[in-house]
């Protein structure tokens, strides 16, 4: 099955046996995992789009862990990581939250621990990406709306009462109305209070509005 739709754990260590006991140990809990020796060849080669998380040693050879975090920051990559690290510091532990990191855990890794941590950033992701999309939605519904109906909705969501809309607009109080029904339909909205709450901050964003 794709991590497109089954959430993946990328584990990243060049540690053979330690690849292979975090791999079962994950397993454990039913979550996928895909193992990488070389965070060279992940970085080129792992779905971003997939749903999941990143567990990612620190300290590898030709690439450190804390570079490969600053490389899918860059990227834009939005999955959480997980940093594990035989030697943690304060220093570091503190680097890798400033980089980005959801975790930062020493090596041996507590099993409940580390799948704790997983299993949070895995919701996290989720979660994340749901509202990605319902942004999305959103805002192609948004499209939809003429260059009026915007004018009515920033009346809507500015509290103004139809009648004011109208003297703002200079037209009727009907016409309103048949705007403001228009714009419900094509929002797919059934309440004001709705409307606003998903609403608002595109229309703080239309210039036209």
């Amino acid at each position: 099955m794709s991590s497109l739709s089954s959430p993946t754990i990328h584990l990243i260590d060049d540690d053979a046996a330690v690849r292979d006991s975090l791999a079962l140990l994950i397993g454990t809990v039913g979550l996928r995992v895909q193992t990488w020796a070389d965070p060279q060849d992940f970085l080129v080669r792992f779905e971003r789009q997939g749903i999941g998380a990143i567990v990612l040693d620190v300290r590898m050879p030709v690439m450190s862990g804390l570079a490969l975090l600053d490389a899918l920051v860059a990227q834009g990559v939005d999955q959480p990581v997980i940093m594990l690290t035989g030697h943690g510091t304060v220093d570091l532990c503190r680097r890798a939250f400033k980089s980005g990191a959801a975790e930062f855990l020493e090596k041996p890794v507590d099993d409940e621990l580390l799948l704790e941590a997983l299993q949070n950033a895995v919701r996290q992701h989720v979660g994340s990406r749901q509202r990605q999309q319902g942004d999305r939605a959103a805002r192609e519904r948004y499209e939809r709306l003429s260059g009026r109906e915007r004018e009515v909705l920033a009346g809507m969501v500015e509290g103004q009462t139809n009648k004011a809309i109208a003297r703002s607009l200079q037209l009727s109080p009907r016409t309103v109305e048949t705007h403001r029904a228009h714009v419900f339909e094509k929002l797919q909205t059934d309440s004001l209070a709705q409307l606003i709450h998903r609403y608002a901050s595109l229309v703080q964003e239309d210039p036209a509005a």
